[in-house]
C-alpha cells in the first residue's frame, strides 16, 4: 500500500513538473541589436557585456545584429524607430530591441538586459520584435551569439558623403580655424599696436563658461553612453560613440575640455588680482591654454568629416569658442611676452584679458 502511494505521488509530481521543465528548456528570448563598427560604446557592449550573458543562457538568448552603416541595417533601424516610436533623444547606438522594450547605450543595456531575459524566460520566451522587414532579413540568416562590428573600409569621400551637410559645416569650421591660426601667427611678428579692449576682457570668461557647459555635457554623454540631444545638423551620437571620443581609450575628450575651460576661467579670475610681471605671466598662460585648445580642436574637427564620417554640433561649438578665445588672448599675450622679454612696451588701450 505504501509503495503504491509513493508511486502515485511520484507520478503526480512528474505530471506537474515535467511540462514546466520542458517549457523552461524551450523558452527563448529573441532580440535585435543595432550597432556601428565605429561606435566605441557598441564595441564595449558586444565585447564585454554580451558574452557573459550568452555563456549563462546559451540558446535561450537569441540575438541578431545589424550594422547601421550598411543599407540593410540602416533601413531596419529606421523601420524600428517608426514601428516602436523611438523618440529622437533615444536614437543612439547601440540600440537593443527585446520585444517592445528598447534599450539604448552602453549603460542601459548591461543594467537592464539580464532582468529582461529572466522575465522573458519566466513568461515562456519573447518572440522577435515586430519590426517591418525583420522577418525577410532573418530568412536563411543564422542568429549571432555576439554581433561583431565589421564592415568594409570606406574612402574619405564616402565618409564625407555620409552626412554631407554636417560634414561640410565641419570642413568650413576647420578651414576657418586654420586661417585664424595663420593670421594670429602672422600678426604675432608684426610690431603693431596692441588692441586691449575692456569688452574683450569680459567676453573671454563668458565664452569659456559656455564652453565649460558644453564640455561637461559631452563628458556626461561619453561616460554614460546615453544618446546625446543633437540638433538638425550632424550626428553627434556617432561622434560621441566613436573610439575617438576617448583619449588613449580611457579619458573622455569632453573631460579635457572641462579641464581646459575651467583652467582658463580660474586663471582669468586670478589675473584680475595681479599686476606687473605676474599679470603678464597670467596673460601669456591664458593664450597658451587657448592655443592648445584650438590646436586640439583642429585635430578633432578634422577627424569628424574625414575619419568618422559624422559631425557633432556640440564639438563644432566648442571649436569655434576656442578659436575666438585664441583671438581675444593673442594681443594681450603678445604685449605681455614682449614686456617679459624686456622689450619696448607696445602701445595699448585699456586693460584687457
Amino acid at each position: 500500500m505504501l509503495r503504491r502511494l509513493f508511486l502515485a505521488t511520484a507520478l503526480l509530481l512528474a505530471a506537474l513538473l515535467l511540462p514546466s521543465m520542458v517549457f523552461a528548456q524551450t523558452a527563448t528570448v529573441h532580440s535585435v541589436l543595432f550597432y556601428s563598427p565605429t561606435c566605441g560604446h557598441c564595441q564595449k557592449v558586444i565585447q564585454q557585456d554580451l558574452p557573459p550573458l550568452f555563456e549563462t543562457y546559451g540558446d535561450q538568448l537569441q540575438m541578431i545584429g545589424f550594422d547601421v552603416t550598411t543599407p540593410e541595417g540602416q533601413s531596419l533601424f529606421v523601420s524600428a524607430v517608426e514601428a516602436l516610436g523611438i523618440p529622437e533623444d533615444r536614437r543612439g547606438l547601440p540600440t537593443l530591441v527585446v520585444g517592445t522594450v528598447v534599450l539604448t547605450g552602453s549603460r542601459e543595456i548591461p543594467e537592464q538586459l539580464p532582468d529582461l531575459i529572466e522575465q522573458g524566460l519566466a513568461q515562456g520566451g519573447i518572440d522577435w520584435p515586430a519590426i517591418p522587414g525583420l522577418a525577410e532579413a532573418l530568412a536563411g540568416m543564422p542568429t549571432q551569439a555576439a554581433p561583431q562590428p565589421t564592415s568594409s573600409p570606406k574612402s574619405v569621400g564616402e565618409r564625407v558623403l555620409q552626412d554631407p551637410v554636417g560634414n561640410s559645416l565641419a570642413i568650413v569650421v576647420l578651414i576657418g580655424m586654420l586661417l585664424s591660426l595663420v593670421a594670429v601667427a602672422a600678426r604675432w611678428n608684426v610690431r603693431a599696436p596692441v588692441a586691449e579692449l575692456r569688452a574683450a576682457a569680459w567676453l573671454a570668461p563668458l565664452l569659456a563658461a559656455i564652453g565649460l557647459i558644453v564640455a561637461l555635457y559631452l563628458t556626461i554623454i561619453e561616460l554614460s553612453g546615453d544618446p546625446a540631444v543633437c540638433g538638425p545638423v550632424g550626428d553627434c551620437n556617432a561622434v560621441q560613440q566613436s573610439p575617438y571620443a576617448f583619449l588613449f581609450g580611457i579619458l573622455p575628450v569632453g573631460a579635457l575640455g572641462v579641464i581646459g575651460y575651467a583652467a582658463f576661467i580660474l586663471l582669468w579670475a586670478g589675473a584680475r588680482l595681479l599686476s606687473g610681471r605676474a599679470l603678464d605671466v597670467a596673460r601669456a598662460a591664458l593664450f597658451g591654454i587657448a592655443l592648445t585648445g584650438t590646436l586640439f580642436s583642429i585635430y578633432l574637427t578634422f577627424l569628424e568629416p574625414f575619419v568618422i564620417g559624422a559631425t557633432c554640433a556640440w564639438c563644432l561649438t566648442s571649436a569655434v569658442l576656442q578659436t575666438v578665445l585664441l583671438w581675444l588672448t593673442a594681443d594681450p599675450a603678445r604685449a605681455a611676452i614682449t614686456r617679459l622679454r624686456g622689450g619696448s612696451r607696445p602701445r595699448t588701450g585699456r586693460r584687457s584679458v
